[in-house]
């Protein structure tokens, strides 16, 4: 029985409220918030989740499991003179198509307002991305309360409540302090959030929209985030604090309580150029693997694949390398191309996965001991629940901030290179992989002790499970608005 059906079934409320949940189309927005939603289904809590054609297949599993209480409000996404016709995910554009989509799905404003108002039963609440800001406004003016939904960590919200207050700083210091933060951390500009970067630049309606929708987040009603208190309790105690109340729930890691049946569907549907993944893994020692991905958006440059291929060969460790490949003319620049005889040399040690990979699956299994990865935060919680070690080379978005927490503040992670265009000396990232892979050293130990704590937080009595019970408790507290007559 997994922890998601035992939890559910002790806090069933009657009559909750409608909710209208609205995701942030980029996979490491959409999946943590699926898996919330999943936990308000097994609730009780009818649900209206709104997204567009193309974002549609990913809540099929979701849907499935709840008919009669999970239902999809879709509609067209809106033009965008920066977006190409048919792209409606940040996947198929990186990090850059933040900008124009956040703009672009503001357009949705109106049709939701008539939606609202056609309803018989609407929404009692709104639970929208923290990247949909503007949707504060949007609640207010239909007179619901808004959470936003953090599918990154405290620490990350903290930096941009800090950081926005502070703006004219951000665009003239080459390096900012955050003195009123836990641990006083100072960001280089250049690893700053990609969001807070935008914000300080160049002025342009799109970047002011950017920056009034994120300060929205702090007027709205509460805060969820996908996150625990053994890895972020001091931020989100800041958060509390500098927003000024207490409804700040910590209800991660949520792929531990999440939706599993997407899990196993995806697991299912995987064919890894003819390579069974888990059979080769059932074959090698345990902790002897290391993992290496960085996420769904990020396609590397020839200099970046060609160090990396290196520095793996004369590692000598075994590892799995999950490769983002891109366009033809991508690769014709080398762009997510792995050299040319690689994986003949690297012989039965290593596995290439071109494209996406069953990371959950990889991850949980005993022959995983290390992730190189770019920190993005869902793989910053999946590596903890694994109890694997992050070897990290943050790039962009909030991935520096995330490394700062894992490295510095809870020591469970070492630093293999960093920046988007950052290309590592091969050999000595061989050596760091080889020593990282072999021996006991402390961050392993800690590592384990973080596991421990994000399988307790969700547990009875956890942490999480106390804050997702309250949130539950607060939502039944509200007023159902009265619907539209037939």
């Amino acid at each position: 029985m997994s922890l998601t059906t035992t939890s559910a079934a002790t806090v069933a409320v009657d009559d909750p409220p409608h909710i209208l949940v609205f995701p942030y189309p980029a996979q490491g927005h959409i999946l943590p918030i699926l898996d919330l939603t999943h936990q308000l289904a097994l609730r009780r809590f009818p649900i209206t989740i709104l997204t567009t054609p193309q974002n549609l297949p990913t809540l099929s599993p979701l849907l499935s499991a709840h008919p009669s209480s999970v239902h999809p409000l879709v509609l067209p996404f809106p033009l965008h003179p920066a977006l190409p016709s048919g792209v409606e995910n940040v996947k198929d554009l990186g990090n850059s198509g933040n900008l124009p989509i956040i703009n672009a799905l503001a357009h949705l404003h109106d049709p939701i307002l008539r939606w609202f108002a056609s309803h018989p039963n609407p929404p009692a609440a709104l639970l929208s991305d923290f990247f949909l800001g503007w949707t504060e406004h949007l609640a207010r003016q239909i007179n619901i309360p808004r959470l936003a939904f953090f599918s990154s960590g405290a620490f990350l919200a903290s930096v941009l409540d800090s950081g926005l207050a502070q703006l004219s700083k951000v665009s003239s210091l080459s390096a900012v302090d955050f003195h009123d933060l836990p641990r006083s951390p100072c960001f280089r500009e250049e690893h700053l959030p990609s969001t807070l970067r935008i914000c300080g630049g160049k002025v342009s309606p799109e970047t002011e929209f950017l920056k009034e929708s994120l300060a929205a987040n702090g007027s709205s009603w509460g805060c969820v985030f996908n996150t625990f208190d053994a890895l972020e309790g001091e931020y989100l105690r800041y958060l509390r604090k500098s927003l000024g109340h207490e409804r700040i729930y910590g209800v991660g890691p949520l792929n531990l309580i999440g939706f599993q049946e997407r899990v196993v569907t995806e697991n299912r549907n995987y064919v890894g150029a003819g390579i069974d993944v888990l059979e080769w893994l059932e074959g090698c020692p345990e902790k002897s693997v290391l993992y290496v991905c960085f996420g769904s958006q990020k396609l590397l440059s020839r200099a970046q694949m060609e160090a990396l291929a290196f520095g793996l060969e004369k590692s000598g460790v075994r590892f799995i390398w999950a490769v983002k490949t891109g366009s033809a003319e991508q690769a014709a620049e080398g762009k997510g191309v792995v050299p040319e005889g690689f994986e003949e040399r690297v012989g039965g040690r290593g596995l290439v996965i071109r494209g996406w990979a069953p990371q959950v699956m990889i991850m949980s299994h005993r022959a995983v001991g290390g992730f190189v990865s770019h920190c993005g935060w869902n793989s910053v919680l999946e590596a903890a629940v694994a109890g694997v070690r992050i070897l990290a080379w943050p790039m962009e978005a909030d991935q520096h901030v995330n490394a700062r927490l894992l490295v510095e503040d809870m020591g469970v992670a070492v630093r293999v290179c960093e920046g988007a265009e950052g290309v590592p000396d091969a050999v000595e990232l061989g050596n760091v992989v080889a020593e990282a892979m072999s021996g006991e050293a402390p961050e392993k130990a800690r590592v384990k002790e973080l596991r421990d704590a994000a399988s307790s937080a969700v547990r009875e009595g956890g942490s999480s499970a106390k804050d997702l019970d309250e949130l539950v408790r607060e939502l039944c507290k509200l007023p159902k608005p009265v619907g539209k007559r037939e």
